[in-house]
């Protein structure tokens, strides 16, 4: 897939949360960034470029990345009553980049 291409994508997508963010059922904005649009060109990449072992490791990995997602969710949910939007937004992402630290630790700890 080009650079063009991806870039294409990515736009589009934050061009449709945008969109959403503004309609009654705003909420369905959240489920956009969950959309495997990444997902779809990491597992081409890895499944043409490598065997099918090491795809279905990313995917197995794709599911425990979850957790981090959750983590920041979770912590953006409480954050939001006591901060200021940025420095909640901002707090959510050190949340979800100490879980992600976490789990690619214990990954790699574990199925080296």
């Amino acid at each position: 897939m080009g650079l063009l291409m991806k870039a294409l994508i990515g736009a589009l997508m934050v061009v449709a949360i945008g969109l959403l963010s503004k309609t009654r059922n705003y909420y369905i904005a959240g489920l956009l960034p969950l959309f495997p649009t990444f997902a779809l060109i990491a597992h081409y990449i890895v499944g043409t470029e490598r065997n099918l072992d090491a795809l279905r490791t990313t995917i197995i990995f794709g599911l425990w990345a979850v957790i981090p997602y959750m983590v920041y969710l979770i912590s953006l949910y409480f954050l939001i009553g006591s901060m200021k939007l940025p420095y909640a937004l901002l707090s959510g992402v050190l949340c979800w980049s100490l879980a992600a630290w976490l789990l690619i630790s214990l990954w790699t700890r574990f199925n080296a």
